[in-house]
């Protein structure tokens, strides 16, 4: 059975930015209109109206309250008399909250991007203020940790607790719980390597004209790739993508047939490099330990090298082709299915869910790090907070309470 129902708020307005909010994340924000907000309400169209005035609007609403809720979580063991209890109180706060709403988790980091940009500032802030604070919990339970260590773990946390919206395994409620708050505990306990020396200042691999040299089929993958990152999807045209690539728009179709197909290439360009960098790391191994290990250094460096094409594999599979859709998914269930193996081998007692649980909260960490934690979240660090996460026993949270 699913790992929780979702309620259903009283209040019309609240119930139409909810329902919309999964709609969103399951669907894309493009890909979603009135009609089928809805319909999934249970209402017409035009009643909609009379609660926003515009898709936009019920986007706005539905950021507005996932960011107030997380808010609330953080503050949730403001009267607690120390800083571990308070840290406690936020973060089963967050977990519970992010498995009652399980398909909006991931809404703030997905969607709220289609926000005009008027409307993104109040959020970004209130958001930034409450991880602010989450970090300085955990400051005030490890004070040896310097900021920016404290603000990685942070990061990571989140990661995990919001892991549950990326997949659909299912584990009994009291089981969820547990089980993602002993990965929270392990990342917010690990001991993190001394930071690699910054980077040499130079051309950025963000830098203009990166893409130059390659042949123009390649450059209209990559150029492609990058837009549909910055933009999202909907937002890139045929035209944008040839005049990044520095080719005329019409020259765009000798090599595809349109955006869609262009999308299409790049998860299967993903797809086949993953798999075969995975299977050239697994082929040395002597051991599911040794295994993991590589697979691991592996994965995190690819992440890290492709963070563009990695959120836009993640992000933009509804736009997908039905057909490329079926075949991707499929790729994307062998590939957690190669973590979760090696991790039941290395953890023979526990369930297969909690196992899935796991590897799924690995990976999300992995894709987030990649992206947004700074230059302190480098590809060694990452994955030597994977390797507590997944190989060591110190995750055991304390036992899950009756839904208190």
């Amino acid at each position: 059975m699913p790992t929780s129902q979702r309620a259903r708020p009283k209040d019309r307005r609240e119930a139409i930015a909810l329902v919309a909010a999964e709609l969103f994340c399951a669907r894309g924000y493009h890909n979603v209109g009135i009609e089928d907000i809805a319909q999934e309400v249970g209402i017409t169209g035009p009643a909609i109206y009379r609660h926003f005035p515009n898709k936009q609007a019920v986007l706005a609403a539905a950021v507005e309250e996932l960011v107030t809720r997380f808010a609330g979580c953080v503050a949730a063991g403001a009267d607690a008399p120390t800083p571990g209890e308070r840290l406690d109180a936020a973060l089963r706060a967050l977990v519970r909250y992010t498995l009652d709403r399980r398909g909006v988790a991931r809404l703030y980091q997905w969607e709220a991007r289609h926000l005009d940009p008027g409307l993104q500032a109040g959020p970004a802030a209130s958001f930034g203020r409450s991880v602010r604070a989450l970090r300085e919990l955990l400051l005030g339970v490890r004070p040896e940790l310097g900021r920016r260590d404290a603000a990685l773990l942070t990061s990571a946390a989140l990661s995990v607790i919001a892991s549950p919206a990326t997949h659909r395994a299912s584990l009994p409620r009291a089981k969820a719980e547990q089980t993602v708050l002993g990965c929270v505990a392990t990342v917010l306990a690990a001991d993190l390597p001394a930071p690699e020396n910054p980077p040499a200042q130079g051309e950025s691999p963000g830098d203009a004209g990166r893409f130059a040299l390659l042949p123009r089929r390649e450059r209209l993958l990559a150029e492609a790739v990058r837009l549909f990152d910055e933009r999202g999807y909907h937002q890139v045209s045929i035209a944008d993508i040839g005049q990044a690539a520095g080719i005329n728009a019409s020259s765009v179709y000798t090599h595809f047939t349109g955006k869609a197909e262009l999308l299409a290439a790049a998860y299967y360009r993903a797809t086949s490099r993953l798999e075969h960098l995975t299977a050239a790391a697994l082929a040395g191994a002597g051991t599911p330990a040794e295994a993991l290990s590589r697979l691991i250094d592996t994965y995190v460096a690819y992440t890290f090298d492709q963070a563009d094409l990695t959120a836009v594999y993640l992000t933009e599979g509804e736009n997908l082709p039905p057909a490329d859709l079926r075949r991707l998914r499929a790729a994307q269930r062998r590939h957690v299915d190669t973590w979760t193996g090696l991790l039941a081998e290395l953890r023979p007692g526990e369930e297969p869910a909690r196992v899935r649980f796991r590897a799924h909260a690995a990976l999300n960490i992995v894709a987030d790090l990649a992206r947004s934690a700074g230059p302190s979240a480098s590809e060694s660090r990452t994955a030597a907070l994977l390797r507590q996460l997944l190989v060591t026993d110190r995750d055991a949270a304390p036992a899950a309470d009756d839904g208190r």
